[in-house]
């Protein structure tokens, strides 16, 4: 089963938070009361993001957390890829030589392939499309298609 450790999982719910307000500098501490996660969880998290450059830090009595980016331009990739390491679903993909069995394998390339699908399928979404409600994306993309179908009817 491929799956995403729980402080990437709070990764993507306190970047979602911000993206609700992506100018507004926000506290740790109110970032934590918003999400229901644990204050020392939060920062843990909050420094990792911020040592990758999705979120800046501000100091002070107003300080907090703010996105670096729109919503728009933050990839789910480059969130995985900040609290993860480099997005590969086997060791062979992601350099050379990690593998004892390498040189028997004809795999290889195959799980490559499998691994960068998986990391342009990332790419390919936002925070903001993370951050959006399902029910909604789904209506945009309904009337979306039903445009598209219309347009080609006529």
């Amino acid at each position: 089963m491929l799956r995403i450790s729980k402080l990437t999982d709070y990764a993507t719910v306190l970047l979602a938070a911000l993206a609700r307000g992506p100018e507004e500098c926000v506290p740790a501490s109110r970032l934590a009361e918003l999400t229901h996660l644990e204050p020392p969880t939060v920062a843990k998290v909050l420094k990792t993001l911020a040592r990758a450059g999705l979120v800046t830090s501000i100091r002070g009595v107003n300080g907090g957390y703010r996105l670096a980016e729109p919503p728009e331009d933050i990839s789910v990739a480059g969130i995985v890829s900040a609290m993860e390491g480099p997005i590969a679903l086997t060791e062979c993909g992601l350099e050379p030589g990690l593998c004892s069995h390498e040189s028997d394998c004809s795999l290889r390339g195959n799980w490559q392939m499998i691994g960068q699908a998986v990391e342009a399928a990332l790419a390919g979404l936002s925070l903001a499309d993370l951050a959006e409600p399902a029910s909604r994306r789904i209506a945009i993309r309904a009337e979306t298609t039903l445009r598209e179908s219309q347009r080609e009817l006529s």
